[in-house]
């Protein structure tokens, strides 16, 4: 496997000059009958699967592969992962790259093993432009990885406003913001929000408020603010609150974005939380100030001096 491997190494350290000689001994083979010499394998794969056109991919060299190209490598071909040279061009963000790969017939939909699109790794990434092209190729905004998120969770999640914006602005957004594909009774079931929320993104939270996302939609673990209480975003529960989030919605562990938080280690992120949803629910802690003791009434609430209650403002008027 000698000139392959030369080939392999020949692109994965960007040699043009060296791959177009490689590359021209297998034209001329093509061109023999039987040829004298074992012909080039332009699709040879190494250990990891990777091929010459996965590594031109990387390298993101437009010479390389148009040179692979031409020589009928395999635009399609995966590594042992299910990853295609179209997946890491826009892993790259190399939008020659890819524009060459779509041109070539690359599969715009194709999935790796972890159910990416290429769409979902340029979200990922911030590549907006590679991300623009992908989408007027026709790749899918709605499709689900194997983490059941689609190309907007992740841009959502890693605060990738500009790829969020374009995402949203698909004839698409509306299934993405309701997550048609999804199943909410899924664990793993999230939505664009509450991944925004939890890492504390607060202009793509803005965003998909202004598109009309559902601030109270919940999943298993609660609203976005709950999310946001659990991760300590200060800010964040701040503009939810501020945009009219319900803060009396419970998980299906029966809490509220306030029980959540006061579960917290002591902190001035969680303090300062504290103190915003008490203030959003009109809850006070108060200390006693004697014993109040029914010995009578087994079931009655018994409070010692100096214990700290939690009560209603209304319990108080």
């Amino acid at each position: 496997m000698g000139k392959e491997q030369d080939l392999l190494q020949a692109v994965k350290n960007g040699d043009l000059s060296q791959t177009q000689k490689l590359l021209s001994k297998l034209k001329a083979n093509r061109s023999k009958l039987l040829g004298s010499t074992k012909r080039l394998n332009v699709n040879y794969q190494d250990s990891d699967g990777f091929s010459a056109l996965h590594h031109a991919a990387l390298c993101g060299s437009s010479e390389l592969l148009s040179a692979l190209l031409d020589a009928q490598a395999s635009v399609d071909i995966k590594d042992s992962n299910g990853m295609r040279p179209l997946h890491y061009a826009a892993w790259r963000g190399g939008a020659d790259s890819v524009l060459l790969l779509l041109r070539g017939g690359a599969s715009v939909n194709g999935t790796s093993q972890d159910g990416h699109t290429p769409l979902h790794l340029s979200a990922q990434y911030g590549h907006f432009q590679v991300s623009e092209m992908l989408l007027q190729h026709q790749s899918n905004p709605c499709l689900l990885n194997k983490a059941k998120k689609t190309p907007l969770d992740l841009a959502c999640e890693f605060g990738r406003f500009q790829v969020a914006q374009l995402l949203l602005s698909s004839n698409m957004a509306a299934g993405l913001l309701e997550g048609e594909r999804k199943e909410p009774s899924d664990s793993s079931f999230t939505t664009p929000l509450h991944l925004a929320a939890r890492n504390g993104h607060k202009d793509v939270i803005r965003l998909l408020l202004k598109s009309g996302i559902d601030i109270n939609k919940t999943t298993k673990s609660g609203t976005a603010l709950h999310e946001a209480a659990l991760y300590g975003k200060t800010e964040v529960v701040r503009l939810l609150l501020d945009a009219g989030v319900d803060v009396n919605i419970r998980n299906t562990y029966n809490q509220t974005a306030l029980d959540i938080v006061n579960q917290f280690t002591t902190s001035t992120a969680s303090r300062d939380i504290k103190q915003l949803l008490r203030d959003a629910t009109g809850v006070l802690q108060v200390r006693a100030l004697k014993d109040y003791w029914n010995v009578h009434d087994p079931t009655a609430l018994n409070i010692r001096a100096g214990d700290i209650i939690t009560v209603t403002t209304q319990s108080l008027l």
